[in-house]
């Protein structure tokens, strides 16, 4: 049980690490300037939801158990949901302007469109920072008792 919660640990970390410089790519010039036209912008993007996947692997795996467990999956869940939310968001918005002529499809893209940006932008985030504190908040608290 011990080296799983190392290599878990370990994978959480990473996954901190990536969040912050997606952080950075979105939000700091300087590093969105190295990054403008290149398709290495996505790489952490990518890097993330694999963590958040593996970690949701692993935790599953290992048998983890009790709140660290809920903590940790809603961490990869939310990881990986961010990209797939922002992959899908894009999809139903090109959908949306390929059936802008059939009225009842494009309201439905457009619709699912609008559900899957506010699922990427404020669901994931939210829920991916509230999975790091309380998984944090929960490690702390096991390290204590060891």
């Amino acid at each position: 049980m011990q080296k799983s919660l190392i290599l878990i640990s370990r994978i959480f970390l990473i996954l901190i690490g990536v969040f912050i410089l997606m952080l950075g790519e979105i939000f700091v010039p300087e590093i969105r300037e190295l990054f403008r036209g290149s398709l290495l912008f996505l790489l952490p993007f990518l890097i993330f939801s694999l963590l958040g996947a593996i970690l949701v692997f692993l935790t599953i795996k290992k048998k983890i158990e009790g709140t660290l467990k809920k903590f940790l999956i809603l961490t990869g869940l939310c990881a990986v949901g961010f990209f797939v939310s922002v992959f899908l968001h894009n999809a139903f918005y090109a959908l949306g302007i390929i059936t802008n002529r059939i009225m009842i499809l494009s309201y439905l893209m457009n619709a699912l469109n609008i559900i899957f940006f506010f699922v990427a932008i404020f669901i994931c985030p939210l829920g991916f920072l509230l999975g790091i504190i309380g998984s944090m908040a929960v490690f702390i608290k096991k390290r204590k008792k060891m």
